[in-house]
């Protein structure tokens, strides 16, 4: 299998009701089967997921908090807007956005937006990935597969990575349990979580600073048969249950 990786070149800066999948579609020529990856924080600005710190007035948890991590009080304020439960609130804030998943900060960022300003997650990223895809189709008239994108640490590991926190038209698991391997093993365990894989190497063709490319297509990846359960239940994650008994 050769996969073939494509930066989409020449994006404007992306302002607050541009039109993300057209500016896409006029720089790329799609296939079915291609697979779109395209960073949350371009798709935020363009539905206006922002925020201006200067409107922003903390209260006193976020105060509470911002004196121990030592940041912007009214920063804080919106993670913990933006969070629907807190895992870990010093040296950094850990927290559950109500997609599911869990990040730094919320994934509230203030990179690659203007002074005075943070971009948040889109609070549907499921849906923004179909919102996406449907406009591509309707363009295109191609079906192509979408991963929203943000960038993640990772436990016991230094370094960010992208990782998918919404996609259409595939499954976040490529599941494998029931297959045999090489030698005949019945797989019992194994799911692969092809979404980060793919959002993973899609981040590091777009760069974490000054490179401009906030959307990459994978072409000709193979199809795969999984499930969506990418996140663990609460009773599942003993990785949070052991941070949740630790801050209480």
């Amino acid at each position: 299998m050769e996969i073939q990786v494509i930066g989409v070149q020449g994006l404007p800066l992306i302002r607050k009701g541009d039109d993300l999948p057209a500016l896409i579609c006029d720089r790329v020529m799609f296939e079915d089967g291609d697979i779109l990856t395209i960073a949350s924080s371009v798709y935020s600005k363009a539905k206006g997921f922002t925020r201006d710190l200067a409107t922003i007035t903390p209260g006193a948890e976020a105060v509470r908090i911002a004196a121990k991590t030592k940041e912007d009080p009214r920063f804080v304020q919106a993670v913990l807007d933006s969070s629907s439960d807190i895992l870990l609130e010093h040296p950094f804030i850990l927290s559950e956005v109500p997609s599911g998943h869990i990040g730094v900060r919320a994934g509230v960022d203030h990179s690659n937006i203007e002074d005075g300003h943070i971009i948040i997650l889109p609070p549907d990223p499921m849906g923004a990935a179909t919102e996406v895809r449907d406009a591509i189709q309707e363009i295109t008239k191609k079906d192509v597969r979408v991963i929203i994108t943000d960038t993640c640490g990772r436990s016991f590991r230094r370094g960010q990575t992208g990782i998918a926190i919404g996609w259409a038209g595939m499954t976040a698991i490529n599941d494998y349990r029931g297959d045999t391997d090489l030698f005949g093993h019945v797989l019992e365990i194994t799911e692969e979580a092809v979404v980060d894989e793919i959002a993973a190497f899609a981040n590091f063709v777009m760069g974490e600073s000054h490179q401009g490319i906030p959307a990459v297509v994978f072409r000709n990846c193979r199809a795969w048969n999984g499930h969506d359960a990418v996140y663990f239940t609460q009773k599942e994650d003993i990785i949070r249950a052991a941070l949740k008994n630790k801050k209480d």
